[in-house]
């Protein structure tokens, strides 16, 4: 057997989703598996494309399942969005926010003028997950970009595990949008590295292991950034599409559960 995975590494950065919740719901041996690291000295942060909350309210969900968790531990595609949205458009620009309400504040925050409408000729749009988003949304999103509007997306994730399965993300409803504009956003989040380098550094890690349940985005990422990742089976990806994967997509290791950091059962690709 395998000496236990987390003996090589300092700390763990975790995707959510599939990960160590599925919706209301955590994931199998997820709890306990954040409270043994802890309790080996070993730091941990969160690092979600899921902008359909702030960082305290997902810190409040994973403690309610168990999970010990502090807002600062959060890094979220959201703030990445906005942050990259600054990039190219200066506050107090006119923002069409076509996402949740804690999207909305943090455009407020970083001083940009939130509108309501296309009609309101917004110079940007910025498009994040959020279940409540419909058709009259994503329709508002395509008149703006039509009519000349710079396009940001939180993240381009096309599905997310859900309690009751696998469901679409905001990269599918991205899809929509492009499809009715030709347009493609300039997008935040993972798999650009930023959000794990940002995690890692926060924490001191120096010898970080990325956990993810996607190849596209936690995997692809984690290795941009340098790190080793390992998938594990509890989401949206399949063992057999991890051995078909190549390049950076491809995973160090897999997990059946995240208990299989401590139980030497990880396997090489």
């Amino acid at each position: 057997m395998n000496a236990a995975l987390i003996e090589s590494h300092d700390g763990v950065l975790f995707d959510l989703d599939g990960v160590l919740y599925r919706g209301a719901h955590a994931v199998p041996a997820a709890p306990q598996a954040v409270a043994q690291l802890k309790d080996m000295d070993r730091r941990c942060a969160f690092v979600t494309n899921n902008a359909s909350r702030s960082a305290e309210q997902i810190a409040a969900h994973l403690v309610e399942l168990g999970i010990a968790a502090e807002p600062h531990d959060v890094y979220g595609s959201a703030t990445a969005g906005v942050a990259l949205m600054s990039q190219h458009l200066a506050p107090p620009a006119k923002v069409l926010v076509t996402g949740s309400d804690s999207l909305r504040e943090l455009c407020s925050e970083a001083g940009y003028t939130v509108v309501e409408s296309a009609s309101d000729s917004p110079e940007a749009v910025i498009q994040g997950f959020d279940p409540d988003l419909g058709w009259k949304d994503l329709a508002e999103a395509s008149y703006a970009i039509n009519n000349g509007a710079q396009w940001f997306a939180t993240n381009l994730d096309r599905s997310v595990p859900r309690e009751n399965g696998i469901a679409p993300a905001n990269g599918a409803l991205v899809e929509a949008v492009r499809f009715a504009t030709g347009a493609q956003p300039l997008a935040a989040g993972k798999p650009e590295p930023v959000m794990f380098s940002q995690a890692a550094e926060s924490l001191g890690l120096e010898r970080p292991l990325v956990v993810g349940d996607r190849l596209d985005t936690d995997i692809l990422g984690g290795n941009r950034a340098g790190y080793t990742t390992a998938l594990v089976l509890t989401g949206a990806t399949e063992e057999n599409q991890a051995h078909t994967a190549t390049g950076h997509q491809r995973p160090h290791w897999i997990l059946d559960t995240l208990e299989d950091l401590f139980n030497g059962n990880h396997r090489s690709l």
